[in-house]
Parts: structure tokens; sequence; C-alpha cells
């Protein structure tokens, strides 16, 4: 008899996970609460997967030997709690893929940064190696596992995902820093949202590797009490280190064992200290990994960033439109506004995850002159800044949110989509706000 496979979530990892079950000979069905998208229903379908939409036939699903959930179901949901009741392993994606490659795997997860890291890293790897991106970004790592060939897999990760591995055990770990985040499901614990995040540690082996921020007091203070077998390589911008990534005199410096790499910090193609982290992360990966120095340092300089990161959209009247829609927590956006030189028009809001936006207040005092709010609930922004800023205007969709920026905003001045917030309430997700505020600064 065949095992039975159910995915819960017909998106980019769901569909690639039944492809991959599919074709190591498992019986698969696949079942989403919503309704499925035209293109993914017909790879199923071509592929004679059995699916369906717009809600769940529990008989169906209760039956399985294995079920991998997406990570956007929380562990609350009455469908996940009634498989754990009745003994049904749910697993992740990731954790169903990894048992069917032997490639080296490179893991990235933190509370930001980790997209820029892991395009980074691919960039760094991707000219020397067969490797392939993946994870919470680009194309799901089953499928990819599907189409056999590659070699070496980066991967970002999110907390989500890692919560769903029980045997995963990458040979390259990456934590580039820690901040609060999705702390609505993690009942409101920090600490057990650290621990999430930890457990891309928890399978390592003693010649492994965890590549980490040496500056983060969150990281520090959790390895200081838990016991780690991988070889820890940290980077730090205030810290002379023996073995890792750190500065001296406007160069990173990277010492693994008797390999030393080093670049200028002017020469790097994104500066800010934020990207100066990531550049140390990567290029340590890249050390690791035997690649050129020459490489690195090409790939280094010629690195532009990620679509929805402090991406430069247009200047309109001598003011610079900038898309952040990446920053779903407020730490990512302490980062943008912190990068900001000029009077900023800030957009912010959409589902707030449990933030606590008091970090922000100096900065908010410093350099914004005006907050758009985009959310259904802007009590807690309101709240936070209706005193600190003069003006503070709210609004029902991106393209009213761009024109009151535009009409705001004075030569000189930035306007700035950093939301700190999810983007379930009014957009599919946040590369959609993203597209949606692009396309709103264009028809200005």
């Amino acid at each position: 008899m065949k095992q039975k496979l159910v995915i819960l979530g017909g998106g980019e990892s769901g569909v690639g996970t039944a492809i991959l079950g599919q074709q190591k000979g498992y019986d698969v069905f696949v079942s989403d609460y919503g309704a499925i998208k035209d293109t993914y229903a017909q790879v199923l379908s071509s592929n004679q997967i059995n699916w369906e939409d717009k809600g769940h036939t529990v008989s169906k699903i209760i039956v399985a030997d294995i079920v991998v959930k997406s990570p956007g179901i929380p562990d609350v949901a009455p469908i996940i709690c009634s498989l754990k009741q009745a003994g049904v392993k749910v697993i992740s994606e990731i954790e169903f893929a990894a048992q069917f490659t032997d490639a080296t795997i490179v893991a990235i997860t933190g509370s930001n940064g980790k997209t820029s890291t892991a395009s980074l890293t691919y960039a760094l790897l991707k000219d020397d190696l067969n490797v392939a991106l993946g994870g919470n970004i680009g194309d799901s790592f089953a499928a990819q596992v599907a189409a056999p060939g590659y070699e070496n897999f980066v991967l970002e990760l999110s907390s989500f995902q890692l919560d769903g591995i029980e045997k995963f055990a990458p040979h390259i770990a990456v934590l580039t820093n820690l901040s609060p985040d999705h702390l609505d499901r993690y009942e409101n614990s920090y600490q057990k949202y650290i621990a999430s995040k930890f457990r891309i540690t928890m399978n390592q082996k003693a010649s492994d590797y965890f590549i980490y921020d040496g500056d983060d007091v969150q990281i520090n203070k959790w390895l200081a009490s838990h016991e780690i077998k991988a070889i820890k390589l940290p980077f730090s911008l205030t810290q002379k280190l023996e073995q890792g990534a750190y500065i001296k005199e406007n160069k990173i410096i990277i010492t693994i064992q008797n390999t030393q790499f080093t670049m200028p910090i002017a020469t790097l193609g994104l500066q800010g200290k934020h990207n100066v982290k990531n550049a140390m992360a990567a290029s340590t990966v890249a050390t690791l990994l035997k690649i050129r120095k020459a490489t690195i340092r090409e790939s280094l300089e010629s690195f532009q960033g990620v679509e929805h990161r402090l991406e430069k959209v247009l200047k309109i009247n001598n003011v610079m439109y900038i898309n952040d829609s990446k920053a779903t927590n407020v730490n990512a956006t302490f980062y943008a506004l912190d990068s900001v030189k000029t009077p900023t028009v800030w957009i912010v809001g959409g589902v707030d995850k449990g933030n606590d936006y008091s970090e922000l207040l100096p900065l908010v005092n410093e350099k914004v002159k005006a907050i758009i709010c985009l959310g259904l609930d802007n009590e807690k922004i309101k709240s936070q800044f209706s005193n600190v800023v003069d003006l503070l205007v709210e609004t029902a969709g991106m393209q009213e949110a761009v024109k009151v920026a535009y009409k705001l905003a004075d030569r000189n001045d930035t306007v700035l989509l950093s939301p700190a917030c999810a983007s379930f309430d009014l957009f599919e997700n946040y590369e959609d706000r993203g597209r949606q505020f692009k396309e709103a600064v264009r028809h200005l």
C-alpha cells in the first residue's frame, strides 16, 4: 500500500511538495481552505494529483500517514488540532523535501535581513557552484528537489517553516538577528519565538557551521545558556574576532581556520550597517564553500538588493519614493527610517503582530514630517505617534495613500513605504503591497 501524503495549502510550497511526493511514490491529496490559484490548480490537475479547495474534507485528511502543512497555517487551526489528536505527523515542506536530497544546504533565518542575505549568498555562490535558491523565497524547495541535479541549496527559512522540522540539519545555518516578530503566533512570548529561530541549529553536528550576529544581545544570551554542536562563526561590527567576520580599518575581514578574505566596505554595492552585516554573513558562507575571493568581491560590488527592501522606485519633483514593503516588523522599519537622510512622509500599517512601536519614537521625532496609515485598524499607530508628528492621515488603499503622500511631500523629501506590519488586511502579501505601491507611484 502506498503511504498517504496530505498537503494542506495549495500554494508554491504545497504544489512543490505534491510533485515531489508523487515522484517518491506517495498517494497524494492537496487540500486548501481558500481558493487555489488557477496556475497551481493546472499543475496539480496536469500531474493527476487529487485536490480540493474552499474547504477541508476532514475525513480525507485524517486518514493521512503524513501531513505537510503550509507555513501560513497556525498550529491552533482546527484541522491541525484534529490531526494532532489523531496522532498524525504534521511537518513542513522543508522537513519533507530535505530527506530526498544529499545536497549541501545553507539555511538562513532571522527577524530581518534573511531575504537579502539569502539572495546575496546565492549571488556569491552561483558562478562557482551548482546551486538553487528556495524556501521562503523564489521556487519551492520540494519542487527543486524533485528536479534533481542541484548539489547545493540556499534556503531562506521563516520561524513557521522551522516549527515544522524534526530531522532537518543544514550544513551551514545562518541567523542574521533577532527582534520581536510574529508574537501573535507564539502566545505573545518573545522567548518562544527565539527558541523557534534556534531550531535551525538543533540537528547540526560538530562538522557543521553556525554563522550569527555576534553583536546581537538576544543571540548571545541564548548561546550562553544553550549548547550548539556546530562550529560557531560570529560576525561583528564592534569586536575583533579570532574566527568569523569583523571590521578593521573600514574593511571586512573574514578569518576561517587559515583562510582570510578582506574587502573594503566602500566598494560594497549596498551601503548601510545592515547591508554590511548581510555581506559579512554571505561572504562567510562563500568562504566556507571555497568560492574564489575574486568572485566574492565582484558579487558584493555588483549586488543591488532585492525587490521590496529599501527599493528606490522613482524621483518625482525631487521627492524620492522608496518601497520597503518587506518591512513587516518594527525592527525592519527602524533600519529603513535610520537609512533615510531627508524629511520623510512615512506610510505605515497593516496587520499588527504584537508590535511595540516605542523604539521608533526617536527616529520618527527626528525624521518623519507626516504619517499615512494604511490598514484596517490603525488605533495603535495613532495612539503612539499622534503627539509626535503634526500630520497623521488614515487612508483606505494604496492609491489613496500614495496620492496623499504626493500632496504632503515637499522637494528633497522622501516618501517611504515601510509598514512594520503584515499585509493580509488589504493585500495578498507584502509583494502585492509593494507592487501596488510602485504602480501607484508610476501613475502620479
